[in-house]
C-alpha cells in the first residue's frame, strides 16, 4: 500500500468504477458495488485491496489474500486462487489506470511559492540549513543534521540525526536513518523507470513506493536511488555507494555492501550483506546475489541466482576461476591462429 505520508488516496471506489476506468467488464458473478479501498502488492494485499499479476502462470495467486487481481485474459488458474480475477488485455496498462484513479497526484508534489520551509515541517535542535534549502510539508529532520545549499526535501521525508545532505540534492518519498551522508547532486526517491508499451506508445506506471536508507549509509555524488513501484527500495545499514550509481526501483541492498562508481542495478534486484560490485558493473533485473559475493569491474550479472562467498567476472558474469580460464583459452587460440597465418 502507498504510504499516506507521501501519497493521498482518493478512494475507495466500487468495483464498477475501477472496471470502467480500466475499460474492462465487471467479472461474471461479481458484485459491481463491492468496495475497493486501495492498491497493494501481492504479498501485502488484504481482502479490500486490488493487486496485479503479470505472469502467464499463477504460482503465487493461491497464497495471495487480495480481494481482486488484474490478470491476463489467457491466464488459466491451476489452483483455487483467493483473489477474484479481473481479466484484461494488458495487466500493466490496467494497473496504471487504476493507480491514477486512486492516486492522481503521485509525483513530487506542489510547492508554495512563498514558503521555503513549510510550516508543518519539524526540525530538531541544531539542524543547520544552508541558503536555498526547500523543505516540504510534514518533513522531519533529526538533531544535528546539516542540509546543503539548494537541497530539496520533499513532503513527509524523514531524515535521522547527524546526517549530511549535500548541495543540490533531492530527497522525496524516503526515510533516512542516523549518520547518513548524501553527497552533492544525489537524487533519492525519484520515480522508477516503469512503463507499459503498446502500439500507441509508452504509458507510465505510477510509482507509489518508498526508499528506505538505513543508518550509516553513504550515497555518492550524482547517484540516483529510485523509489519502489508499490514496495520499497532498501539500502542496508553501513552500505557505501560511490558516485554516478543507478539503483532501480524495488531493489534491496544488504548491509555493509560496496557499490563502486558507474554501477547500474536494475529493478527488483536483491544483494546480500557485504556484497562488492566493481566499477561499471551491471546487474540485470531480478538478479539475486548472495552474501559476500564480489563482482569485478564491468561484470554483467544476468537475471538469476548468484551464490554468496564467490568472486565473479565477465559478461555474462561467471565464477572468477572459470572466467580467467576462458580468457586464457581465448588468448592461446589467438596466438595459435597468429602462428598459422604466418
Amino acid at each position: 500500500m502507498a504510504d499516506p505520508r507521501f501519497y493521498d488516496n482518493r478512494g475507495p471506489f466500487t468495483l464498477a468504477q475501477v472496471c470502467a476506468r480500466v475499460n474492462v467488464d465487471v467479472p461474471d458473478g461479481a458484485d459491481a458495488a463491492e468496495t475497493i479501498v486501495d492498491l497493494a502488492g501481492m504479498e501485502g494485499a488484504g481482502s479490500k485491496h486490488l493487486t496485479f499479476c503479470t505472469g502467464e502462470s499463477d504460482p503465487v495467486l493461491a497464497d495471495c489474500c487480495a480481494g481482486w487481481c488484474f490478470v491476463a485474459r489467457n491466464l488459466q488458474p491451476t489452483s483455487a486462487a483467493r483473489p477474484h480475477l479481473i481479466r484484461c488485455d494488458s495487466v500493466q496498462h490496467a494497473f496504471a489506470a487504476a493507480a491514477v484513479l486512486f492516486y492522481p497526484e503521485h509525483g513530487l508534489g506542489s510547492w508554495d511559492q512563498d514558503k521555503c520551509i513549510h510550516s508543518s515541517a519539524r526540525l530538531d535542535e541544531n539542524v543547520r540549513l544552508a541558503p536555498g534549502v526547500v523543505i516540504g510539508p510534514n518533513a522531519e529532520i533529526g538533531a544535528g543534521s546539516r542540509i546543503g545549499p539548494n537541497a530539496v526535501i520533499g513532503r513527509g521525508v524523514m531524515i535521522g540525526r547527524d546526517c549530511e545532505v549535500g548541495a543540490h540534492t533531492g530527497i522525496g518519498f524516503a526515510y533516512l536513518g542516523d549518520h547518513v551522508e548524501v553527497l552533492p547532486g544525489a537524487q533519492i526517491g525519484q520515480p522508477g523507470f516503469g512503463f507499459s508499451g503498446s502500439a500507441a506508445g509508452h504509458c507510465r506506471v505510477p510509482q507509489l513506493g518508498r526508499v528506505i536508507v538505513q543508518d550509516r549509509v553513504e550515497i555518492g555524488a550524482c547517484t540516483t536511488v529510485d523509489r519502489g513501484a508499490l514496495g520499497d527500495t532498501i539500502i542496508g545499514e553501513g552500505t557505501k555507494i560511490d558516485n554516478l550509481v543507478q539503483i532501480g526501483h524495488n531493489s534491496r541492498i544488504g548491509r555493509h555492501c560496496i557499490v563502486v562508481a558507474q554501477t547500474g542495478i536494475s529493478g527488483s534486484c536483491e544483494l546480500g550483506d557485504f556484497v562488492v560490485l566493481g566499477g561499471q558493473a551491471g546487474i540485470a533485473d531480478h538478479a539475486r546475489i548472495g552474501a559476500r559475493a564480489r563482482f569485478a569491474a564491468r561484470a554483467a550479472a544476468a537475471p538469476g541466482e548468484y551464490r554468496g562467498d564467490e568472486d565473479y567476472g565477465g559478461a555474462p558474469a561467471r565464477p572468477m576461476k572459470q572466467w580467467r580460464r576462458e580468457l586464457a583459452a581465448v588468448a592461446i587460440l589467438a596466438k595459435r591462429r597468429g602462428r598459422i597465418s604466418k
